[in-house]
């Protein structure tokens, strides 16, 4: 869990008020810091809960990915494609996961060059527990309903679609 500052102001909203007087008014500065302060404060809760399994939110987004594959296995380059990452950040994950014992990597036999990563029984079982766990303290969001949740993940979308990250139909 992230470590409460118990600040007597809003230390963002300062710095807005503080940016809006040197450089004039400027919202996004203000919605960019709140968003990577969320990032660092829900990043900490929820690495808390996936840590007694060994576990970071990057190793267990890759586990979820595995299970939700038909075979329980996918390549390498298509864990990167779906996670957004770089393959040098694939292979760190997948690497940290083989030497936990939850997830296996072989050759890719439609791919000469590829590897493929398959969870295992263990990994299966890791993942099972860590997202009950995961569920149950609402994945660092219980401050928000379910239709507030709903509004965050619309409004952060077009950020997604602007980035191409996929392309919206």
């Amino acid at each position: 869990m992230s470590k409460p500052l118990s600040l007597a102001f809003d230390p963002i909203a300062r710095a807005d008020e503080l940016w809006q007087q040197r450089w004039g008014p400027v919202p996004s500065m203000g919605a960019i810091t709140s968003i990577m302060r969320a990032h660092q404060i829900l990043l900490a809760e929820v690495d808390a809960v996936v840590k007694p399994y060994g576990l970071t939110f990057a190793r267990y987004e890759a586990l979820v990915l595995l299970t939700f594959s038909k075979a329980g296995e996918l390549p390498m380059s298509k864990i990167g494609e779906r996670l957004m990452v770089h393959p040098t950040s694939v292979t760190n994950t997948v690497d940290r996961l083989v030497r936990s014992g939850l997830v296996d990597k072989r050759p890719n036999p439609n791919d000469g060059r590829g590897t493929l990563a398959s969870i295992t029984g263990k990994g299966r079982e890791v993942v099972e527990s860590a997202t009950r766990d995961l569920m149950a303290m609402e994945f660092g969001l219980g401050a928000y309903d379910a239709e507030e949740c709903a509004e965050i993940f619309a409004m952060l979308r077009p950020l997604r679609v602007s980035a191409q990250d996929f392309e919206e139909r």
